[in-house]
């Protein structure tokens, strides 16, 4: 087999990693019972992939060769270190007795296999930590190094976090399963809160160069739709028609050379309008069954924003009003400060000033850069610019993110330069 072959066949190794490494992976676990004797065989896999598929060829069924090189490869390692360890003998011999074949690697097992894995790393025995650092590591297949980035701490604390919930997992035998319809809302509600964590990390990236993380977004929109396919509750359905109507506006976010641009000032023609028709077909939908809850409410605001054909035509009366019960459903700070923002639009800046003051004086959100920056933003468009001056200066002091950091930076030049006309022209 000639060089450029050999590279081709190692181009399709990886990319048939990017594609199904995730759905190996979650097969593995239910084969073999362990998380790091899967992901053990996973990768010893992969490599006997990269040795093999030069020389043998690619095969027919690139996912179910790994799986089943995966399951060998664990079962080796196991048979060599049983020699050694007394107590893993008895693993050993589950593995030795446990059937194999076609069904384990059909469409539906890895379906549901991944399914598996969702829930079990959104286990309520786990830390809330714990469950998204073992989500984004192995439903999603970030490094911790990534994880790290996107949570704003060390890469040895999220590798803490999920070897202790590993050893949570086999210690407390959590069970590699789908919850029971009794478990079903709780435990869901857990798992679209990560999923949705995730979708806002690709989406809105917290830290880093750039203001998105595409692949991180597409991977959560991949589990929304996998969970409203195998669990079409209505609440799934809502954040799936959520993260599909933000998704929407991905390519208008950002200029040309990489600058922020603001919601009012986005070019709608570049709004993916098929992602909008399907968010709007699935929000009718979550609303068709009378249990509408969070992230369906924030869906049909989001609704609201796509459906406007131009920022003028927003209709911020209707989008006030779904806060107000968003409020009253889920109270958070942060949906205050976005209520606040949709009444300064409809009933003016001064009115949505004191709501966002109002929050501050409680002593909520003096950390959170998107505060200052509202209040900032508030503070500018009545014309009080010293005060709109100091709260873009603790907004800069807090982001983390360089997209929305130049366009601070930007703001406060504006402001300054504006004053320093304005200071001139009094003394001329």
């Amino acid at each position: 087999m000639g060089e450029n072959t050999n590279d081709a066949v190692r181009a399709t190794v990886d990319a048939v990693y990017r594609a199904e490494s995730r759905q190996v992976l979650g097969t593995l676990i239910r084969l073999l019972g362990d998380f790091d004797l899967a992901e053990e065989g996973l990768h010893d896999a992969f490599a006997a992939a990269m040795r093999q598929w030069p020389r043998d060829g690619v095969p027919a069924n690139p996912r179910a060769w790994l799986i089943s090189a995966g399951r060998f490869k664990a079962i080796d390692a196991m048979r060599h270190r049983a020699r050694y360890q007394a107590t893993l003998v008895e693993l050993n011999n589950r593995l030795e007795v446990g059937t194999f074949g076609p069904a384990d690697w059909d469409d539906q097992a890895i379906k549901d296999d991944q399914l598996r894995l969702i829930f079990t790393c959104c286990h309520p025995a786990l830390p809330s930590d714990a469950q998204t650092a073992m989500t984004l590591r192995e439903v999603c297949g970030l490094t911790t190094e990534e994880i790290a980035r996107a949570f704003l701490t060390s890469p040895q604390t999220i590798a803490k976090r999920i070897v202790r919930a590993k050893a949570k997992i086999r210690t407390a035998r959590i069970p590699y399963e789908v919850p029971s319809h009794a478990d079903m809302t709780d435990r869901l509600g857990t798992a679209l809160g990560v999923i949705y964590l995730l979708f806002t990390e690709g989406y809105s990236a917290t830290s880093g160069a750039v203001l998105t993380r595409r692949d991180i977004s597409d991977e959560a929109i991949r589990l929304g739709r996998l969970l409203v396919e195998l669990l079409p509750e209505p609440e799934a359905v809502g954040l799936l028609a959520l993260m599909l109507l933000h998704e929407s506006r991905r390519a208008a976010r950002t200029s040309s050379d990489g600058e922020l641009v603001l919601l009012d000032d986005q070019d709608r023609s570049l709004w993916n309008h098929e992602q909008i028709a399907e968010g709007l077909d699935l929000l009718r939908r979550a609303f068709s069954s009378r249990q509408v809850g969070s992230y369906t409410l924030q869906a049909a605001i989001a609704g609201l924003h796509a459906q406007a054909r131009t920022a003028r035509a927003t209709d911020w009366d209707q989008i006030a009003r779904l806060y107000d019960v968003l409020v009253q459903t889920t109270p958070s700070p942060v949906v205050e400060l976005n209520r606040a923002v949709a009444v300064a639009m409809r009933d003016g800046a001064a009115t949505g000033l004191e709501l966002v003051n109002s929050i501050f004086a409680r002593g909520d959100l003096h950390d959170y850069h998107l505060a200052h920056s509202v209040r900032a933003d508030l503070y500018r468009r009545r014309g009080k610019t010293q005060e709109a001056i100091a709260s873009y200066k603790r907004a800069l002091a807090l982001a983390r993110q360089e997209t929305e950091r130049r366009f601070l930076t930007r703001r406060l030049s504006e402001l300054a330069g504006g004053e320093s006309e304005r200071i001139a022209s009094q003394g001329a």
